[in-house]
This record gives C-alpha cells, sequence and structure tokens, in this order.
C-alpha cells in the first residue's frame, strides 16, 4: 500500500520519469497495479490542463486508474459545521432532526471514506495487488485511505500501540497539515480557508468499526475522543505545526510533552483499553450500507445528552471481565 505525496506529473506537464521508473520497478512483468485516486475525474483533468499531476494511462501501462472522490476542502468544513449546529438545537422537531442531519451530509462523506478504504483493501488483498493511493496534495484523503485501510487489513494497527504507531506514521510523520486543518472548531464563528476535519472523519470512521467489531480493536471510545480533543486543543506537543520540518524548527520535540508518553503511563492506559477486545487476526470487512454507518453519539452529543449512566454500564463491564 503506497501513497503519493505529490502529483506524478511534473509542471507544465512535464513527465516525471523518476516517478514511471519507481512504479514500474514495484510491479514484476505481467503483473498489474491499482492507483485509487481521490479527486473526481473533471478535477484530475482540471488539474493537468492547468499543469498538475495526474496519470496518463500510456506512461503506466500496468496501472489501472479508479477514481473515489472524497470531500476534503471547504465542503467538508461545511458539514461539519451544519451537522454540529444540529446537535446542539434542542427545539428540533424528529421531522427536523432528521432532515438536518441528512442535508449535512456528514454520514455521507464517512460512508464515503470507508468505501475507499474498503477499496483499497479488497485490492491488496482479495486481488493481491500494489495500490498507490493519490490525492491532491497527498496529506489529506490520501492519508484518510491509506491509514483506514490498514485499521481494517492489519490487526497490529487495532491495537493501542500499533495504532499510536499508525497515527505518528500516517498522519503526523506525513505531513498532515494539523495547525491548518485544526485551527479552530466546528462552534467558532471564523471561517479558516484551510480548516478542514479529515483527521475527525478518520476517527469517526474508526468509531464505526469499533462499534461493528466491539471486540476486534483494543482501545474503545475514550481514546478516540482524547485524540479529537487534542487535535484541536492541547496540552502537549504530539499534534502541533503542519508538518515535520515545522516541529523540527519549533523544537517541538525539546519543548513539548509527547502524548503518546502521557496516555501510554498504567494508570491513564487503562481509561482506554476496551475490556472486551479479543485479538482477531482476521481482516475486518465494515458494511457500508447507509443502514450501517450510525451517528457518533459519544462526540456530537456529549455536550448536549449526560453519559452517566453509559459510563456506569462501562465500568460495570470492566468490573465483570477482571473478575472473569
Amino acid at each position: 500500500l503506497l501513497r503519493s505525496s505529490q502529483p506524478l506529473t511534473g509542471p507544465n506537464r512535464r513527465r516525471s520519469r523518476e516517478d514511471e521508473k519507481l512504479l514500474g520497478t514495484i510491479l514484476d512483468e505481467g503483473e498489474r497495479g491499482f492507483i485509487i485516486d481521490t479527486r473526481s475525474a473533471q478535477a484530475a483533468k482540471q488539474a493537468r490542463m492547468s499543469g498538475g499531476g495526474t496519470e496518463p494511462k500510456s506512461s503506466y501501462p500496468q496501472w489501472r486508474r479508479l477514481h473515489r472522490p472524497l470531500e476534503r476542502g471547504r465542503p467538508l468544513q461545511e458539514s461539519f459545521i451544519k451537522l454540529v449546529e444540529a446537535c446542539n438545537d434542542p427545539s428540533l422537531s424528529m421531522d427536523r432532526w432528521l432532515s438536518r442531519l441528512e442535508s449535512s451530509r456528514w454520514l455521507s462523506h464517512v460512508k464515503a471514506a470507508l468505501s475507499t478504504a474498503c477499496l483499497a483493501a479488497q485490492c491488496l488483498d482479495r486481488e493481491g495487488s500494489k495500490v498507490l493511493v493519490h490525492g491532491a496534495e497527498g496529506t489529506d484523503t490520501t492519508l484518510l485511505v491509506t491509514a483506514l485501510a490498514q485499521v481494517i487489513l492489519d490487526p497490529s494497527c487495532r491495537t493501542l500501540e500499533g495504532f499510536q504507531g499508525l497515527l505518528e506514521r500516517e498522519w503526523i510523520e506525513a505531513g498532515h497539515p494539523f495547525h491548518l486543518r485544526c485551527a479552530r472548531s466546528a462552534s467558532s464563528h471564523a471561517r479558516g480557508k484551510q480548516e478542514a476535519p479529515l483527521f475527525l472523519l478518520f476517527l469517526d470512521c474508526v468509531w464505526q468499526l469499533s462499534r461493528q467489531f466491539p471486540f476486534s480493536l483494543e482501545f474503545g471510545e475514550q481514546l478516540l475522543l482524547a485524540l479529537f480533543d487534542n487535535a484541536y486543543a492541547s496540552a502537549f506537543g504530539t499534534f502541533l505545526c503542519n508538518n515535520e520540518k515545522e516541529r523540527s524548527l519549533c523544537k517541538v520535540k525539546e519543548s513539548t510533552h509527547s502524548l503518546w508518553a502521557w496516555l501510554n503511563q498504567p494508570e491513564e492506559k487503562q481509561k482506554y483499553l476496551n475490556p472486551l477486545y479479543s485479538h482477531n487476526s482476521l481482516v475486518i470487512w465494515p458494511s457500508v450500507e447507509p443502514q450501517s454507518i450510525q451517528l457518533w453519539q459519544g462526540l456530537f452529543l456529549r455536550w448536549i445528552r449526560p453519559s452517566q449512566h453509559l459510563d456506569e454500564a462501562w465500568e460495570e463491564i470492566q468490573r465483570l471481565v477482571e473478575e472473569n
């Protein structure tokens, strides 16, 4: 599973011989691979016309390109805002609530992300093919798909330690611009041009996996909520800046504490573990049917719905598991 961090065609439509050679060496003679493009075919065409990146079929004869467009910018942020506004409005009737939930299109974005990740996973697991995930810049939807595909395929990424490693590798070191994307929350009146909840969308998709496979992830909802909180406002330096270069210039590692070091303390770690976890070496294939995608109530309704009884039930589950 590969991800493209830059266009495979150079500026002014110059072909990149280095990229062609690289992709050519990945496949054996007669072997075929898949390029999953998270842009629409029209967006890729427009990028090529303006000198941007796309893959000419003639230059990559062994690769088949599949377009699976995912929103990454303003439309995704607007969807997030609409959902939060609907969740925080206590005056809505049932019909009005369902209408606003649908019009936010947030669950459609969740479905699209999971579907694309499943496609990548299927190409790898069932077709035995190499997969290159390609997007506009390689730091947003590309990371979303590759990270989700690894959670679906790899049981080690579903452990607490492995999931932290996945986030470090696929989001932080790969250069997701957390500072730009998570500058404010959906409740802010300011509207930054670079804001987009890509990381939140990833966390929501992982929550969907944890709900459909309640025994297969070593961590629970509390970890996902903590990651969301720390992505937007944190006492730790893990999600600071936009890339490794900025973190190096700002001396983030020398000047701040790591979120992972805090979470992995024995007294803290216990809060985030799933007491029902049982190692599952199989691939977990989520259902992406509309009936299977649910609103993440623990996050989006956390400020208007008391969680006392849910917390008590969770504590009782932990007690029963420990006793047995």
